[in-house]
């Protein structure tokens, strides 16, 4: 029976446009799938948060534009932490799935790789 997991993702942008955002969007979830091997039907929602300085498009109309018709989407404004990377869209995808979560793969593309903390597990 599948279990519920969750993988994140995360990418930046250069500049608020809306070309760059859905670009950006739609290579994050891409990698996600294809390093996870998922499929739509895996994918049971989305949650996308974005930094303050994104507001041209949201984050679910690429993912819409994919073809993620019946899969649940969500965009919000992440919180504002001073020391924050800027031009950020974050996701955590709620898969289907028999995979243990350790085998798993996050995705953390462009500037967004600097997220990443090795010394601290599941960061």
């Amino acid at each position: 029976m599948s279990k519920v997991r969750g993988i994140r993702g995360a990418t930046t942008v250069n500049t608020n446009t809306r070309p760059e955002v859905i670009q950006a969007t739609q290579e994050m979830l891409s990698s996600i799938v294809d390093k996870n091997e998922l499929s739509t039907d895996d994918i049971a929602a989305a949650i996308f948060t974005t930094t303050e300085d994104i507001d041209c498009e949201f984050p679910a109309y690429a993912a819409r534009m994919m073809g993620w018709e019946y899969v649940a989407l969500l965009d919000n404004t992440q919180m504002k932490v001073s020391h924050s990377l800027e031009l950020c869209i974050r996701v955590l995808l709620l898969v289907n799935t028999d995979v243990p979560a350790n085998q798993l793969q996050n995705i953390y593309l462009h500037q967004a790789v600097n997220l990443r903390n090795k010394k601290i597990p599941g960061f």
